[in-house]
């Protein structure tokens, strides 16, 4: 599989129909039919191609838009989202079909032309809809939003990808497994290469593993809300969702799942702050940081990455039923303003501020618990955002590397001595989890001096989750725990 870009402008035209094919008079020109279904799936694939979104914030409010024509229906709304997920999803897998049904490189393919040819290919395998249907829908998209000319291109195309099913073309075009393992798993369960390799390393174990984890990043994952202590409870967000569509959280006391769907924002809980949306995944490192005991004073709390600030709104509910104070800090301004949303109508004392965790403002040793949920690849959430599995680059963990453990640092400053902190990141990328916490306790990197603090058993205060491993941080899975890949290593200082 390509580790290059898959989409690059090609100066590829439209052209105009002719008046005659093969001496005949020509068809009378029929005006091609705008599907608003397709259509919007196509808009959001465009804004995720040209200005980076992320189809979780591009959709929502096309949702919202459409569903002011009253002949857009609940179902249209479902078929849009499942053709925008699931072509992300799919997208290196559909990629190696299409270059198998092509006669040039896939990156000369002009951008707008692939997306429909993406669309067009997850309807003919990753859905029920017949083939003649998916065949005319996206040949008329194309009509609409490439022109006539290129329209014949997507028609002959997807002609010759209806000729197998998934299963069929896999065989085609993916290496037997024995032969490359790696490119194998990244083709037929659509992830980067590279990705696939830094995720196996991180599991470890055989090949059923690591394939249950790819699966898994490829399924649509449940909304699951949180019950804000001392402000709401899961029992009246299970009645709120409704017996037939809600589920109790697995593991957080705190949690309910939408196991059917639904609006989060239809809730009055939600709209009033005293719950929201979060994996479960997050509820689980915000307990455990606060689970810890510290002997002595236990007042003052630290959020040290507090944005978008779901983390931060519910450790702010546990202090506040202990009398703590807590200070959510977040770097970008228009981030901390979405913290102090989340965290408005919190019972106890907190603030919100905007400011640099690697050049704090606070005093040395000010607080009792610090949390800092490190920016990273996202490599964790690949079921929310399946398009970031092929924006991000390896190189990228270089960048974020010198941030997390300068935040980390800062982090283990902050802490009073025999205070704990909570190092969580959504990646199980080995650089940005142990290898981080291992190079802050030893001191590596230029001028870094080891700092006086020790790794804390972090099993013991996620009571119930199996499959934590050998300790003494811990890493959650997709496939094992049903959330996100968040890890999260808890160390206390000691001088």
């Amino acid at each position: 599989m390509s580790e290059q870009p898959r989409r690059r402008p090609a100066a590829a035209g439209a052209g105009k129909p002719s008046g005659k094919q093969g001496g005949r008079p020509a068809k009378p020109y029929r005006r091609p039919q705008k599907d608003p279904v397709r259509m919007l799936a196509f808009e959001v694939l465009r804004a995720v191609d040209e200005r980076d979104a992320y189809a979780n914030l591009v959709l929502p409010p096309l949702l919202k838009k459409a569903r002011q024509d009253e002949s857009f229906q609940a179902r249209d709304a479902a078929l849009a989202t499942e053709l925008v997920y699931g072509t992300l999803r799919r997208q290196g897998t559909y990629d190696a079909v299409i270059k198998a049904c092509i006669d040039r490189p896939l990156r000369e393919v002009d951008p707008p032309v692939l997306d429909v040819l993406s669309l067009g290919a997850h309807q003919l395998l990753g859905t029920r809809i017949p083939t003649h249907a998916a065949v005319s829908a996206s040949v008329e998209l194309a009509r609409v939003v490439l022109g006539d000319g290129r329209a014949k291109f997507v028609n002959a195309v997807l002609r010759k990808i209806s000729a197998h099913d998934l299963d069929g073309w896999l065989e085609r075009v993916a290496p037997p497994y024995e032969d490359d393992a790696e490119e194998h798993l990244a083709i037929y369960h659509s992830h980067p290469r590279w990705v696939v390799s830094a995720l196996w390393d991180a599991l470890g174990g055989g090949r059923a593993g690591i394939e249950d984890l790819l699966e898994a990043d490829n399924e649509r994952p449940e909304v699951t809300l949180v019950a804000r202590p001392g402000r709401s409870t899961s029992q009246e967000l299970l009645e709120a969702v409704g017996e037939d569509s809600a589920l109790p959280g697995r593991w957080s006391p705190y949690a309910v799942r939408m196991a059917e769907g639904g609006e989060p924002g239809a809730l009055e809980a939600v709209r009033e702050g005293r719950a929201g949306v979060q994996d479960e995944g997050s509820q689980l490192v915000a307990m455990a940081l606060a689970a810890v005991p510290v002997e002595g004073r236990d007042a003052r709390w630290l959020d040290g990455c507090a944005g978008p600030g779901g983390k931060a709104a519910l450790l702010g509910a546990l202090a506040a039923q202990r009398g703590a104070f807590l200070l959510a800090s977040e770097k970008q301004p228009h981030r901390a303003r979405l913290v102090e949303r989340a965290l408005a109508g919190n019972p106890g004392p907190y603030q919100v501020i905007a400011a640099d965790g690697t050049r704090p403002p606070w005093l040395p040793g000010s607080f009792d618990r610090v949390l800092v949920d490190v920016p990273c690849s996202g490599l964790g959430a690949l079921r929310r955002r399946p398009e970031a599995r092929w924006r991000r680059r390896p190189e990228d963990l270089e960048g974020f590397a010198p941030l997390q453990r300068g935040l980390l640092r800062e982090a283990l400053a902050a802490v009073r001595v025999g205070g704990v902190v909570g190092y969580a990141t959504c990646s199980p990328h080995l650089a940005e989890t142990r290898v981080v916490v291992d190079d802050v306790l030893k001191g590596r990197g230029a001028g870094a001096p080891a700092v006086s603090a020790e790794l804390i058993d972090a099993r013991p205060y996620m009571a119930g989750v199996p499959a934590l491993g050998d300790g003494p941080d811990v890493q959650l899975w997709p496939h094992l725990h049903g959330t996100d890949a968040m890890y999260l290593a808890l160390l206390r200082r000691t001088a």
